[in-house]
């Protein structure tokens, strides 16, 4: 019986003792990673709407499904959405800039799970596809063509547009 017992005691004093120094380095990191978490996300509200000197967080009642927050530009300069669309590989995280008149500054992709190649040509924030759908408006963005080989995220993408289009006309429509 004490050859059973020992191993165990053993064992569970290691789990214990590792699960305590996991949770310490968890106090001490999580706020240094909140931080630069919004720090990346202010630096990306700036690049989607580049006229807004300041953005202020919008709360809403009802978000349309995907949007996951607005901000409203300084000097009435447009707006921020943030949105997630489930893709391919899984969800699609993006940031879009609405200005004022309605239209589309930029979209820049956050975080996304597609198929390197394949759906991630849709993600790529160097150009590309995403530059398709500046200066789109609600009534123009599904203008925009799929890519070939990555019909379901280029979906995906649009989606998420169409669902920042929906958040713009909440937020016109409260403000006025």
């Amino acid at each position: 019986m004490k050859d059973i017992i020992k191993p165990i005691a053993v064992l569970a004093s290691i789990c214990l003792i590792v699960t305590a120094l996991l949770a310490a380095v968890n106090a001490v990191t999580a706020p240094i990673i909140a931080a630069a978490e919004e720090k990346n996300a202010a630096q990306a509200r700036a690049e989607v709407l580049s006229e807004a000197k300041s953005f202020e967080l919008l709360t809403l009642d009802k978000l349309p499904e995907g949007v996951t927050a607005v901000y409203k530009g300084s000097d009435n300069s447009g707006y921020v959405m943030m949105v997630t669309s489930k893709g391919y590989g899984g969800d699609i995280r993006l940031i879009c800039g609405i200005r004022a008149d309605g239209s589309i500054e930029a979209v820049k992709t956050l975080s996304h799970s597609e198929t390197s190649g394949i759906g991630s040509r849709v993600t790529d924030n160097d150009g590309g596809y995403r530059n398709n759908y500046a200066g789109k408006t609600a009534d123009t963005y599904k203008d925009v063509d799929a890519l070939s080989g990555a019909t379901i995220s280029s979906k995906a993408y649009k989606k998420a547009i169409a669902s920042a289009f929906e958040a713009y006309s909440m937020v016109k429509g409260a403000q006025s």
